[in-house]
């Protein structure tokens, strides 16, 4: 499905050039000449940008691009005959992502809005991935990214190496991993001391986690079991 962008413009020939531009880019198109009936439109569903005109008959741009940001985060790029700094501040105070001076051309528009989405996209990605750095196993849940962890709902406080190596574990769960890997890991290449330093590690872990899933690989290392596949 084509991204679909409002554009709220009321000079009828910008209008017009730009509706060309932006549908050879395959880019679906609401054009409005008011802000009133383009808030109304926007009522039964939000476009994926909006582009809009400060200078407009009724409810200027600014005032819109205000009722916007109180209900949504969606990109907005305001252009405009004004070309006072205030005026570009004002734009981006009031929520704006954007802001493009008339007379503009309309290929630096589309690139302008081709950056943002490409913006939201990667900002979109990176937030889902932060939110997603979570891995769970029976009753254990380890919070990547705030580096917490809970057992039975309760939480454990842990020490940062003792965090380190459960999430090596956790993050490959059923693979077996040698003392030599999970030194490397944990403490660095430059680490010379005993591996024995591992084996305290998970002592301490499985005396503050009774029941932890993790299995001695005798000879060899340890690996995190996990038979049901719950985790994510």
């Amino acid at each position: 499905m084509s991204q679909h962008i409002f554009i709220v413009e009321d000079d009828p020939n910008i209008r017009n050039i730009v509706s060309a531009y932006f549908k050879k880019e395959q880019f679906t198109l609401t054009m409005v000449d008011n802000a009133e009936e383009a808030w109304e439109l926007s009522r039964s569903g939000q476009p994926d940008m909006w582009i809009l005109d400060i200078m407009l008959p009724g409810m200027d741009g600014y005032e819109l691009c205000k009722k916007i940001r109180q209900e949504s985060d969606v990109p907005i790029i305001i252009i405009s005959a004004k070309d006072e700094e205030v005026d570009k501040i004002l734009g981006l105070e009031l929520g704006s992502d954007d802001y493009l001076t008339k007379p503009f051309s309309p290929r630096e528009l589309v690139a302008r809005v081709k950056r943002l989405f490409k913006r939201v996209e990667l900002y979109q990605s990176h937030k889902n991935e932060q939110k997603n750095q979570q891995f769970s196993s029976g009753g254990l849940i380890v919070e990547l990214t705030n580096r917490r962890v809970f057992w039975h709902d309760e939480e454990i406080e842990v020490t940062a190496k003792e965090f380190e190596l459960l999430k090596s574990l956790i993050q490959n769960q059923n693979r077996a991993f040698s003392r030599e890997e999970l030194l490397t890991l944990i403490w660095g290449e430059d680490y010379f001391g005993s591996d024995r330093a591992v084996d305290d590690l998970v002592k301490r872990l499985r005396k503050k986690i009774d029941g932890l899933p993790i299995e001695t690989v005798w000879g060899y290392g340890y690996r995190f079991r996990n038979d049901d596949g719950d985790h994510q």
